[in-house]
């Protein structure tokens, strides 16, 4: 790796450095993933790990289809990950189950800052999120209106689920609650 110029995807060539970060990284996800549980619990730190995993992965396709609509090629960033290009496209490409319905749509571009006044504003409409991706959320409507909140993940949501929310999706670390107001959507 080389060095580009500092503001401009500056990449560290220093492998000390590396595996510092990567170091970080992983203590930083193990305190998430361990914060609250308890010790004498190893079922339930196989199922706290498998749901981090699951969330690194759907966070792994969000970048590569940030990447992607950035104008990065299949070449470029199969590089990165150290694949061919063949195989991060087939990994990473566009599948069937994305085509929508009729009653789906993409909400965005959103950022972290204005995703949840425009999620309201959805859910008046009878729209309610059922998966998030990098700034956007794939939405489907209903004739009722939504609410939605969104929280950090921390393994539990019973006090959320006891008030009525139900999870619409999950993008690490945050998890997309929604629920249904029973009320007609806004004309």
């Amino acid at each position: 790796m080389t060095n580009a110029e500092p503001g401009h995807g500056a990449k560290v060539s220093d492998p000390t450095e590396v595996s510092e970060r990567h170091t970080q990284l992983v203590d930083a996800i193990g305190s998430a993933i361990l914060d609250g549980a308890p010790q004498d619990d190893p079922l339930g730190l196989v199922r706290r790990v498998a749901d981090a995993e699951g969330s690194v992965r759907h966070l792994l396709h969000q970048s590569v289809g940030a990447a992607r609509a950035a104008g990065h090629s299949w070449a470029a960033i199969g590089a990165e990950l150290g694949m061919s290009r063949q195989a991060v496209q087939q990994r990473f490409g566009e599948r069937a189950h994305d085509t929508l319905t009729a009653e789906q749509r993409w909400l965005g571009p959103v950022t972290a800052f204005d995703e949840m006044a425009e999620l309201e504003i959805a859910g008046r409409l009878g729209w309610h999120t059922i998966r998030a991706g990098m700034l956007r959320h794939l939405v489907v409507r209903t004739s009722t209106q939504w609410e939605h909140k969104r929280v950090v993940w921390t393994g539990s949501l019973s006090r959320h689920e006891k008030a009525g929310w139900v999870v619409g999706c999950r993008a690490f670390p945050w998890v997309y609650l929604v629920r249904d107001t029973g009320r007609p959507v806004e004309s």
